[in-house]
């Protein structure tokens, strides 16, 4: 990672990146975000419950 610092009152305060590498990185925090989402949903015992696609069809009038 190439980062340029800033100081302020002699200590580092900023860091200055492509932009490229911000987006990638921005992408990234996301990808994690979206990661522990999911793990606190499976984790939820509200989610626990589930049944065959084709049940859930059937229900909704997709399959007969």
């Amino acid at each position: 990672m190439i980062a340029q610092f800033i100081k302020q009152n002699g200590r580092k305060a900023f860091a200055v990146l492509p932009y490229r590498q911000f987006l990638r990185m921005k992408q990234k925090l996301e990808d994690y975000d979206d990661l522990i989402a999911l793990d606190k949903a499976k984790a939820d015992p509200a989610n626990r419950r589930s049944r065959p696609f084709a049940e859930f069809a059937r229900e909704r009038g997709y399959l007969k």
